[in-house]
């Protein structure tokens, strides 16, 4: 099996450098080609890209800003592999990535598939902590990934693949400005064709760095949820409401604390729960104390973004 694998970039050279190291060390001897698409950088990462093309089978392309779904689109029809690998330009590959692919498609042979994301022990506190924001059973539910047992797994475009002419026979990537990976998801389901979740096919990823990029993010994930139901109705689910619940509920719980100190109670044991919980799994109690802002920063970004876009748009 040959791969081609995809990263869209736009303004992140250090990002594309640390990727391309990650991809030099891949372990198995597994054929792949990466293919860079760049978009109007005012920081290109060429010459990034020049220092690895003795190293790996390389291709960059810039193009005129034309956004990140058209740059996937684009890197895909220059591409020559069986399967595409779309990646998001702030991850690291770890060695076995491709290796761990190769075995389950001998093993399982499917359409298209996902792998979940990690926190690399070399990530900073924030980096871990807004990493555990975004995968906890606390905060997202764990639907990001992670759980083989998921009924159905939407692979997301930091870590996903398929077979190029399943993605030709969909027309690649839609024009949405944020959701375009689940959206592309749901439409590989609609047509039929298998997807599996490849739990040991990680990659870690960096994310956004601060509490502001970060509450920035999520809250565009929120609203992209309304999109999204309103291209596919039957994709809203109740989870969906929930951080929005939380939001109202954290309000309405400092309010009353006004009168009665006791409504801190459920806030105090899910500071808790999740300061433990993150402290345990990732071995610091400085990363536990940061899960909780970052756990809340997430939860209060795609909540409000949620019921904007519901008031907006609906």
């Amino acid at each position: 099996m040959f791969y081609s694998i995809i990263v869209p970039v736009y303004n992140r050279p250090d990002e594309v450098e640390e990727l391309l190291e990650s991809l030099t060390r891949q372990e198995g001897n597994v054929p792949f080609e990466v293919v860079i698409v760049e978009d109007v950088s005012a920081r290109t990462c060429d010459a990034v890209v020049e220092r690895y093309s003795s190293k790996l089978d390389l291709h960059y392309y810039a193009r005129s800003n034309t956004g990140i779904s058209a740059s996937r689109n684009y890197g895909a029809e220059k591409s020559k592999g069986d399967y595409l690998v779309i990646l998001d330009s702030d991850c690291i590959i770890p060695p076995h990535y491709f290796e761990a692919i190769e075995q389950e498609l001998r093993t399982n042979p499917c359409d298209a598939f996902g792998g979940p994301d990690a926190a690399s022990p070399s990530f900073s506190h924030i980096q871990k902590a807004v990493n555990y924001a975004m995968t906890s059973f606390f905060t997202t539910g764990g639907i990001r990934g992670g759980k083989k047992q998921m009924e159905k797994f939407h692979p997301r475009s930091f870590n996903m693949g398929i077979k190029k002419e399943v993605y030709a026979d969909l027309g690649g990537f839609s024009n949405m400005l944020c959701g375009e990976d689940i959206d592309f998801s749901i439409r590989i389901f609609q047509q039929g064709y298998t997807v599996r979740l490849f739990p040991e096919a990680f990659v870690y990823h960096k994310r956004r760095t601060n509490m502001l990029k970060f509450f920035r993010q999520v809250f565009r994930f929120g609203a992209a949820r309304i999109d999204l139901y309103k291209r596919h109705p039957s994709s809203l689910r109740v989870i969906h409401f929930l951080p929005t619940a939380f939001v109202v509920g954290t309000l309405f719980l400092l309010v009353s604390s006004l009168w009665c100190v006791y409504a801190l109670i459920p806030l105090g044991v899910f500071c808790i729960l999740v300061g433990i919980d993150a402290s345990i799994k990732n071995k610091s109690l400085a990363v536990g104390c940061l899960s909780i802002a970052t756990s809340f920063v997430q939860l209060f970004g795609y909540g409000i973004g949620f019921i904007i876009a519901l008031l907006a748009r609906l």
